[in-house]
């Protein structure tokens, strides 16, 4: 493996700094911390140049709240300078960092993601008649610092670099040497690194074709069942043994033609579909989006700018059906319906618009069908969003 040195230089200069604030800032434009921050912009950037140069920076003042979609995490968010900061080290290092990722690792890579980790498995559920798909306990919890700053250390040559990655990762501990805070971005990439070496090993030593991972989450096809229950025996030794990690409990081993849960789909070798539990956090996002917008408390534009990244979830599986008679069921507010009969109100209005097909042709609308969240047209009379309008048209 080829180290990469004389990287650390080019975290601390004004273009990469300038570029990382756009990217932390992106979407919180007026959250009050980066209002702070852009109003002494100069300062706080040399501030930052400084710290950096000087390798004297304060680092680790996170707040901490709990989310539970759709599992219950601690997250851990940076003050607003330690994500420009974050950005600045993964502009340099990312790069660096995803030369060792094998092809079919999906996450926290440029033109990667979910929705292609979801297309090749199903790919690979047509070429393997067998599955087995297991995932990490605790993955970001049980990470231990040690054999991180190893790997780290044989990919990057520079030790300023090393050491300042030492450094943000001394400021989280889930047990003693262990752990990286949910919600950083160094976390996000780290954590994706982690498991290089694990993934080498299994195409190059396992001489698994048909292996996919997503973070913690990875599949295994195998021409038989035989096969993979070899596999396993070898991975649990594999992880304890090099990472310190150890599988969750229930790990699935079946027949592809039977359907793979993975990602928030059921991937067939002919089909997606949305699991259940896909379904019913996108019913329990929507009601709860309607009646924000229902009390004031979000506007049309805010409500349709949430709903269009959970309708990009869910396009991704044959779901027109689902999506229509949710929508029909649910989502009556933005439409100025009133929620007494909706579904007669909402054909009436139905037939008062154009056809389907000029909506299609508008720009915006093109995008969102390519799986896109690239935001809505201005609000006005002739261009209104709803959320029935948005999916009423099979």
């Amino acid at each position: 493996m080829k180290r990469i040195g004389c990287l650390y230089e080019d975290i601390y200069l004004y273009p990469n700094l300038c570029d990382a604030f756009l990217k932390a800032s992106k979407g919180r434009q007026d959250d009050p911390e980066v209002v702070k921050f852009k109003n002494n912009f100069e300062k706080n950037i040399k501030a930052l140049q400084k710290g950096l140069m000087r390798q004297s920076l304060d680092i680790g003042h996170y707040s901490y709240f709990v989310v539970r979609d759709p599992k219950t995490r601690l997250i851990c968010a940076a003050s607003f300078p330690e994500r420009v900061l974050h950005h600045a080290i993964m502009n340099i290092c990312g790069p660096v960092l995803d030369t060792c990722e094998i092809h079919d690792s999906y996450a926290c890579r440029a033109e990667k993601g979910s929705h292609i980790a979801v297309k090749r498995a199903q790919f690979f559920a047509n070429q393997y008649p067998w599955y087995l798909k297991l995932d990490i306990r605790k993955y970001f919890d049980s990470i231990d610092h040690h054999i991180l700053l190893k790997c780290l250390d044989r990919k990057i040559k520079d030790q300023k670099i090393v050491l300042l990655l030492g450094k943000i990762l001394e400021t989280y501990h889930s047990s003693e040497g262990k752990g990286l805070p949910i919600g950083n971005l160094t976390s996000q990439h780290l954590a994706n690194y982690y498991l290089c070496q694990f993934d080498h090993w299994i195409k190059e030593q396992r001489k698994v074709k048909g292996y996919i991972r997503y973070m913690d989450d990875f599949v295994l096809f195998r021409e038989s069942s035989e096969m993979l229950k070899g596999d396993l025996n070898e991975i649990q030794g594999y992880l304890n043994q090099n990472l310190k990690l150890f599988l969750k409990p229930g790990i699935q081993l079946n027949r592809s033609k039977k359907g793979l849960p993975f990602l928030g789909y059921r991937v067939f070798p002919n089909k997606v579909l949305l699991l259940p539990s896909s379904k019913k956090r996108f019913i329990k996002k929507l009601i709860k989006y309607e009646s924000n917008y229902e009390q004031g408390l979000w506007t049309e534009e805010k409500l349709a700018k949430h709903v269009t990244a959970m309708i990009a979830f869910i396009d991704h599986a044959d779901s027109k059906g689902f999506q229509r008679n949710t929508i029909q069921r649910f989502g009556v507010s933005s439409y100025g319906l009133e929620p007494g009969d909706p579904r007669r109100r909402l054909e009436q209005q139905r037939q008062e618009l154009p056809v389907c097909e000029s909506e299609r042709q508008q720009p915006w609308q093109q995008e969102q069908q390519r799986g896109l969240s690239s935001g809505f047209p201005p609000q006005d009379s002739e261009n209104k969003v709803s959320l029935s309008r948005m999916k009423s048209c099979p």
